[in-house]
């Protein structure tokens, strides 16, 4: 990251001049246009210049997003955008690396790559679009499909439980996860600056509608009557409360969570939990992420966010250590160091 006085950007500075080619009310558009809205923050926040933004994406309909961003970009092979973009960022570790994914390039072939990715917690920033289908290859069940769905490749009904992204993020010792909706664009927006901000992987889920092979699959929740009374919007240091008249929220009642309404019962506003998104200790998080409509509100924003040393930093200090104590110092003396052998 270079501190130095920059320009001031504007969303317009990383639209790319290409039409974008996702079908009309897709998910997508949305989350370019959250992204394209926090680029110029977190240059001004974080002090990167435009060219010093990079954008990995494997294969699906979300990984044509780097043909959308004016910024250098990589458009890589299925499931590998995990990989691709942890050589970028230890290979010029001063840059902004963006990876787009989706729930099957990044979970299902692409699903070691992403939770070592997290394990090692390189300063990669992962916006994870989440429709629970396959929709580039045209409707066939993904990891994240919920069960009982009939697609292409499940034409009676998935008889698999589905994977909790946010689970495997906190289960590879994630440091840094988010999550919103598609329809949520200034939430979006504000959880990617935070996630740019973060020193290590962080991973922000969008819950995103695919109109052509999965859609309405989040309408519960993205119901713009209902959403304010099934979701919750976390904040650090706030009160988890939620609903149209902020009157419900959260307690512990033993090893979990409890919805609770404020003025019924004896509980007062006091009683209501406060957000800790950087306690180490992931009991709570876990809680959290967990939590599913109709019993509970789906919990939204930074979740979690702590600090622990990045794999980048630690790569990069370990070189400068051991290029000041390595007495070689050319590619001749390297191949004439150690035991050799004349061959005649």
């Amino acid at each position: 990251m270079n501190t130095q006085l920059k320009p001031k950007y504007t969303p317009q500075d990383f639209k790319s001049e290409l039409e974008v080619k996702w079908c009309p009310g897709c998910g997508d558009h949305g989350i370019l246009n959250s992204v394209q809205k926090a680029m110029p923050e977190v240059a001004e926040q974080m002090g990167y210049s435009h060219e010093e933004f990079t954008i990995v994406s494997g294969i699906g309909c979300s990984s044509r997003f780097p043909y959308y961003m004016k910024t250098y970009g990589f458009h890589g092979i299925h499931g590998r955008a995990s990989a691709i973009a942890t050589g970028v960022k230890v290979a010029n570790p001063k840059l902004s690396v963006w990876q787009i994914t989706g729930d099957g390039d990044a979970l299902a072939i692409g699903g070691n790559h992403f939770i070592h990715a997290v394990r090692r917690n390189i300063d990669l920033n992962i916006i994870l679009f989440n429709n629970e289908i396959y929709g580039l290859t045209k409707g066939q069940y993904s990891p994240t499909s919920k069960y009982g769905k009939i697609t292409k490749t499940s034409p009676f009904g998935t008889i698999e439980e589905p994977f909790n992204p946010e689970q495997l993020v906190i289960g590879s010792r994630g440091t840094f996860f988010a999550r919103s909706l598609d329809v949520e664009l200034a939430l979006t927006k504000d959880c990617l600056v935070e996630a740019a901000k973060h020193s290590g992987t962080s991973v922000v889920e969008v819950l995103q509608n695919c109109v052509i092979f999965n859609d309405k699959t989040h309408l519960a929740i993205t119901d713009r009557a209902e959403r304010a009374d099934r979701t919750i919007v976390l904040k650090h240091g706030e009160r988890m409360i939620f609903g149209k008249d902020k009157n419900k929220g959260l307690v512990l009642d033993g090893f979990e969570l409890k919805v609770v309404t404020i003025g019924e019962n004896g509980v007062k506003e006091d009683d209501i939990l406060v957000h800790d998104a950087h306690e180490n200790n992931s009991i709570v998080h876990t809680m959290l992420v967990n939590m599913a409509y109709p019993e509970y509100p789906v919990a939204l924003g930074v979740i979690r966010a702590v600090k622990e040393g990045s794999y980048d930093k630690r790569l990069t200090e370990q070189i400068e250590e051991a290029s000041k104590e390595n007495k070689i110092k050319t590619m001749e003396e390297l191949l004439n160091s150690g035991d050799t052998w004349e061959v005649e």
